[in-house]
């Protein structure tokens, strides 16, 4: 269940009479315990509580009690011997009148009215298995009415399925933004009277809803037209009650969809929630998911934490403002200043969904600008800071239609807070009609035609504030002279997961060339054209990705030719406030023009300053280390495994090999071990059939051999144009790199709890798949550069990511790795080093390099062997082990840049061997 299901549970059991014996087993369906669960607990197999009441082991303990005895049941809930032998996260007691509740974790409490406890409902989210932050459990309002919208949005399409057309949908979210405005409205004063449009449907709508269409429209007709002008357009006198909005936000059709009288009760259900409490920078997202049938599914799960937004404004300007606010203290002259700065900003989301950042950037500005007026003596005083100012651009109508009105939003709420309820109200109607927030694809609009260099007119996209019109007119920035700062979270998409439009994208952006880099380059090499223009600095939300591997070679130097980092964060896992998300590594980089020192480097919460940054987001110069054929050092070469594109023809289980010798024994000699990064680390092995051309006639008179080359035949035949070109040789490897000799294999991966890169040597016959690399001979020298410390640091440098590991590779981490000059007796001692930790390992047999390299498990004797091996190696570099991993990236690095002065990176060859 997610946070609006479980929600909608728990609200109506809350509106069901009380029943003592039943509402604990209620209170646990409503956080999604199945039939099976309750059923143990109701017969008592699993119920551990000893105090009559309900114990769910690792959960919860529920109390049911007399009146008056809630608070003397919960502290017997918390001292109950049976509560800590059960690890209960919560405890909670209830006499149907009152309800109280404890996190026993973290000792916050709930107490409240029996029949306002699913406002809470946040609080017990861990119950479901949803591990929340403290904002979610304050969004209990967003979720609620995200939940009621939802439901009627459903009802209505079900009514109406023309509306759910492709042609209509952008009719039914319009009709969706003006329902959310006037619920708001109604609430806050901004319509006269209380709850004016909810009581106006009741009253004036029949319950069987034959007219609630009609009085919907008629309302909102009203609303878009000017008092004066009402009597002789025949505006009935109930309607002349609200006001004129205008803004657009009520002008073209008032088309309402037909209303079931299930329709009509939710809508009016809606209206009696308290819209006051609506959190704009949240509820944007959240409602976007409800026209969004796709993230349907995960309804009040879908928006980006305001932690996480403000890991990219606050270094990009909000900290500098509130330095210059503590600077100024209460000087009147410096205060005015920083006042009349704040004013010309423009912050600029080219992605801007529903208006996350806009709003949580406009929010804290307003904040700033308070705190001015108060030293200033001018509390009350109306904003310089212009809505218009806050610019987007989003691909999709409806989050750029509830964007806007999030910032309207957004700036009541502000007036109300900052100035009073009265100046709020006199200045909030009408509407203006300007459109500052654009529909359409971003990396195909002119940005600068959106959010202009200054003393630049933009256009305006609309004469309402939903529709786009040919006809433009022009709005000017207010108080032109200023900054401009790019933000956002674009999306993502790796370079695989692009769609035709989306590669067409990448080009119309200027991104032709490198058609491998992950979609956000293409927002992130747009945006470096303001930075040029104008004053401007940007920060996004991109994939780790970009910062790792293949990608930097592609992308950095077309930075770094127009830009520099002025800060940035190491990768870190961005996950929006939800149950079990997974979320995605990524990194935030900050883009300036003009180079200033010093730059500011996020690790976690810490932050580290330095007078540069490279892009692999370490403190150091602008190296990029450019993937490579060969090895840059004197070192033997790497290739990757061999590839059968066999559709696992060829590839056995052992219970595979067993049939085929009981067929026949002449099959052995084709048949060779066989495994890559998997078997490598679970010390297990699979099989293959192993045909060399000379010997494929030979092969093919073995009844149960042919049939195997056959049905390889047949499954190239149908695949790809290599698997095809392959077809003529079904006996062989549509790739091979295999050598009959020993071998070093290593893993393709290296695992989050990974303190060594996963290598091992393997005998002769042995053929590595293309999951693993290979260093043919027996490599003891490069098996100890292979698994030292120094390789490790410098794989997680400028390795791409795989989810939680690093995504090793020949040509990009082997290949580029910096060797001194080794003398003979370096060479000895390092082999000697080797040879030590394969000794050490085969003390732990049948241990597993898995087993053998768990960090809490490590055995001392092996440990000890790469400790030596580290001390040897570190030794030959600099005389003495170093210090951390940044003064080793420091060292490699250095060497690199030397090693590959006057060269001229070698290009890579697409051959598959040299894939990473």
């Amino acid at each position: 269940m997610n946070a609006v299901e479980i929600e909608e549970a728990v609200s109506a059991l809350a509106e069901r009479p009380f029943d003592p014996a039943e509402f604990p087993y209620a209170f646990l369906e409503a956080f999604g315990n199945k039939e099976t669960t309750l059923k143990r607990l109701r017969s008592g197999a699993s119920n551990k509580s000893d105090l009559g009441g309900v114990l769910q082991t690792n959960n919860i303990h529920i109390a049911i009690c007399p009146p008056g005895q809630v608070a003397t049941t919960l502290q017997a809930l918390r001292a109950s011997p049976a509560t800590a032998r059960a690890k209960a996260k919560f405890i909670l007691a209830t006499d149907g009148g009152s309800l109280e509740a404890e996190d026993l974790a973290s000792g916050e409490t709930v107490a409240c009215a029996y029949g306002d406890f699913p406002d809470h409902f946040g609080f017990f989210l861990p119950l479901a298995g949803i591990t929340t932050v403290k904002q979610i459990r304050e969004s209990a309002f967003d979720i609620k009415a995200t939940g009621r919208l939802n439901r009627l949005y459903v009802e209505l399409l079900r009514d109406n399925p023309d509306w759910g057309t492709a042609a209509r949908r952008p009719d039914m979210n319009h009709f969706m933004a003006r329902l959310i405005f006037c619920f708001f409205a109604e609430d806050t004063d901004i319509f006269s009277g209380s709850l004016l449009f909810t009581t106006t449907l009741e009253t004036m709508s029949a319950p069987d809803s034959s007219n609630t269409q009609e009085v919907i429209s008629t309302i909102f007709q009203a609303m878009n037209m000017k008092t004066a002008d009402r009597p002789g357009a025949g505006i009935p006198r109930w309607a002349d009650a609200f006001p004129y909005v205008n803004g657009g936000l009520f002008s073209g059709s008032v088309e309402v969809p037909r209303f079931s009288r299930i329709a009509r009760s939710y809508l009016l259900h809606i209206g009696r929630l308290d819209w006051k409490k609506i959190n704009p920078d949240i509820f944007g997202s959240m409602i976007q998911a409800v026209a969004e049938d796709e993230e349907r599914g995960a309804l009040g799960m879908h928006y980006t934490s305001v932690p996480n937004i403000l890991k990219v404004l606050n270094p990009l300007f909000l900290e500098d403002l509130r330095e210059k606010l503590a600077e100024a203290g209460d000087n009147a002259r410096k205060l005015l200043n920083l006042r009349n700065r704040m004013a010309r900003i423009r912050v600029f989301d080219p992605a801007c969904g529903s208006g996350n950042f806009l709003v949580i950037a406009y929010k804290a500005m307003r904040e700033i600008e308070a705190e001015i007026n108060k030293r200033r003596h001018e509390s009350g005083r109306k904003s310089d800071i212009p809505l218009t100012n806050f610019r987007g651009i989003e691909l999709r109508d409806f989050p750029a239609e509830i964007a806007r009105l999030a910032l309207i939003i957004a700036e009541f709420q502000c007036d109300v807070l900052y100035r009073g309820q009265k100046e709020a109200l006199q200045d909030f109607l009408p509407l203006d009609a300007e459109n500052w927030i654009t529909p359409g694809n971003a990396l195909r609009l002119d940005w600068l035609s959106v959010c202009p260099p200054t003393a630049t007119g933009v256009k305006l996209l609309a004469d309402d504030l939903f529709l786009t019109p040919l006809n433009q007119t022009q709005i000017d920035f207010e108080n032109e002279g200023g900054e401009t700062y790019i933000c956002g979270n674009p999306p993502y998409l790796g370079a695989k997961k692009k769609s035709t439009e989306q590669v067409a994208d990448m080009a119309a952006a200027g991104l032709s060339d490198a058609q491998l880099l992950d979609y956000v380059c293409a927002f992130i090499f747009k945006g470096l054209s303001m930075l040029k223009d104008t004053k401007c600095r940007m920060a996004l939300v991109a994939t780790s990705s970009i910062c790792q591997g293949e990608q930097v070679a592609l992308l950095w130097p077309k930075i770094f030719a127009r830009a520099s980092i002025c800060f940035a964060y190491r990768p870190f896992k961005w996950a929006n406030s939800a149950a079990n998300n997974a979320g995605v590594w990524c990194t935030i980089i900050g883009l300036e023009a003009e180079e200033r020192n010093p730059k500011k480097l996020f690790f976690g919460e810490q932050m580290q300053e330095c007078q540069s940054i490279a892009p692999y987001l370490i403190p150091g110069p602008k190296i990029i280390c450019t993937p490579r054929d060969n090895p840059i050092s004197a070192i033997a070469p790497m290739r990757m495994g061999s590839n059968p594109v066999d559709g696992k023809r060829l590839i056995f289980e052992q219970q595979d090999v067993s049939r085929i010798l009981g067929e026949s024994t002449e099959a052995e000699k084709f048949i060779k071990r066989y495994g890559g990064t998997k078997e490598l680390l679970s010390g297990t092995h699979r099989w293959c059939l192993w045909v060399d051309d000379a010997d494929a006639h030979d092969a093919s008179k073995i009844p149960v051999v042919r049939n195997i080359i056959d049905g390889c035949r047949r499954y190239r035949e149908g695949a790809g144009r290599d698997a095809r070109k392959a077809a003529r040789r079904p006996h062989a490897f549509c790739y091979s790199t295999y050598e009959d000799d020993d071998f070093v294999q290593v893993g393709n991966t290296i695992g989050n709890g990974f303190e060594y890169v996963p290598a091992d040597l393997k005998r002769q016959g042995h053929v590595s798949n293309h999951a693993a690399f290979t260093v043919y001979g027996i490599r003891t020298l490069e098996f100890a550069l292979i698994v030292s410390t120094l390789h490790r640091v410098w794989a997680e440098t400028i390795a791409g990511r795989l989810g939680d590991g690093i995504r090793y590779g020949n040509t990009v981490v082997y290949n580029t790795f910096p060797v001194p000059p080794l003398t003979e007796k370096n060479k000895a001692d390092l082999t000697r080093c080797a040879e030590d930790i394969l000794l050490a390992r085969e003390t732990h047999f049948p241990a597993t390099i898995a087993d053998l390299y768990d960090p809490e498990t490590m055995p001392a004797d092996l440990r000890a062997a790469h400790d030596r091996n580290d001390e040897v190696l570190e030794r030959i570099y600099i005389g003495r082990r170093f210090r951390n991993d940044t003064e080793r990236l420091e060292k490699l690095f250095d060497l690199y840049t030397k090693m590959t002065a006057g060269q001229n990176a070698s290009k890579r060859k697409k051959k598959p061997e040299a894939a990473v």
